[in-house]
């Protein structure tokens, strides 16, 4: 879901389905699956068809609109080929001693909870066909693969001085704003019933339990607790609560297109946060609720290399793509040292064939 004062997107599922030829790797040879129920396997490492329908109805959500059969199978095959690629980083974590403990998966799972009672919690995990283990095999996949990412691609990035310098350079026009702008942080709660989501094990939908869970984060900012925290927590945006709901810097303009948004944000002052805002889709409907804190305003013109604002920003854009950069190719070369099998693909050419 992107918010940034938009309204949400329903993605077609036909647009999600981006064929490549990389999902046929290892397809080759006339190897036959040793069970009907694997679906591939990595190393000798089985993966279940019961897993790859679970994926997949998770990577289709709620969209109404039933994809075709073809469709369908070109969405399991980029879903099981996700799978295969979290298997191989796995397998890489283990043999350096870098998969998740029991305590940093119960820790990360106490934190999950904590907005629930454990009433609500166990109803999640119901609507969405999930026991407690499976979250925490989920929980735990996402930890390990985030520590062997810290250690064999973060610690490899070093953006240097003369790096934000050059950048700088080439971009200095985009430094030079010609309106207003404000630096945001949002917490949103959408009406539409939510998928599971890395650890999060997914909400129900309507207008009245979104209200209920907005209320409840204004709550517990109104209490004092800090605002990135409750983001991280509570905001079911996933472009912004990863990052306690900064969205960095909005023009003005762009705010003033949503009035009641503008009107409750400019009152404030750095550090305040709304009240509560609905904000409503073409047919009138609320499409979520949003509070927005205010981080910053910031008047119109250039801003130079020696501000601390420009040097983080160029900074970060430019870690990030070291780290994209990184991680693609490191994931590439563990492929091919992978032995890997995919007979779901091999069951779809042989349909294919007769």
């Amino acid at each position: 879901m992107s918010v940034s004062f938009g309204f949400p997107a329903r993605i077609p599922v036909i647009a999600a389905l981006v064929f490549s030829g990389a999902l046929l790797a290892g397809v080759a040879g006339c190897h036959r699956s040793p069970s009907a129920d694997v679906v591939a396997t990595v190393n000798g490492k089985e993966i279940l068809r019961s897993e790859l329908e679970r994926n997949y109805k998770i990577q289709l959500g709620d969209n109404p609109q039933k994809p075709s059969e073809q469709e369908a199978d070109i969405l399991r095959l980029n879903v099981l080929q996700k799978m295969i690629q979290s298997e191989i980083l796995q397998q890489r974590a283990a043999k350096l001693n870098l998969t998740a403990s029991d305590e940093d998966v119960n820790a990360k799972l106490t934190e999950i909870k904590a907005p629930y009672t454990e009433e609500q919690f166990n109803n999640l995990l119901k609507q969405r066909n999930m026991t407690l283990d499976d979250l925490k095999r989920d929980i735990r996949r996402q930890l390990t693969e985030t520590k062997l990412i810290n250690k064999e691609i973060e610690s490899k990035i070093n953006v240097s001085d003369a790096e934000i310098s050059a950048f700088y350079a080439a971009h200095k026009a985009d430094f030079d704003l010609i309106e207003p702008t404000y630096h945001l942080a949002q917490i949103v709660v959408t009406t539409m019933p939510t998928q599971p989501n890395g650890n999060q094990p997914g909400k129900p939908g309507g207008e009245a339990e979104a209200k209920r869970r907005i209320d409840a984060a204004h709550s517990q900012l109104v209490s004092g607790v800090d605002f990135a925290a409750v983001a991280a927590s509570a905001s079911e945006d996933p472009n912004t609560a990863s990052n306690g709901g900064d969205m960095g810097f909005v023009p003005e303009s762009q705010l003033k297109a949503h009035p009641a948004a503008y009107d409750a944000i400019s009152k404030l002052k750095p550090g305040q946060f709304t009240d509560v805002i609905p904000v409503y889709d073409p047919s009138h409907k609320v499409a979520y609720f949003a509070i927005y804190r205010l981080l910053q305003r910031e008047p119109a013109g250039q801003r130079e290399l020696n501000d601390p604002r420009v040097q983080q920003a160029i900074h970060q854009s430019l870690h990030d793509s070291q780290k994209q950069l990184l991680q693609t190719a490191y994931l590439e070369t563990l492929q091919d040292e992978a032995r890997v099998h995919n007979y779901f693909a091999e069951e779809i050419l042989k349909r294919g064939g007769q």
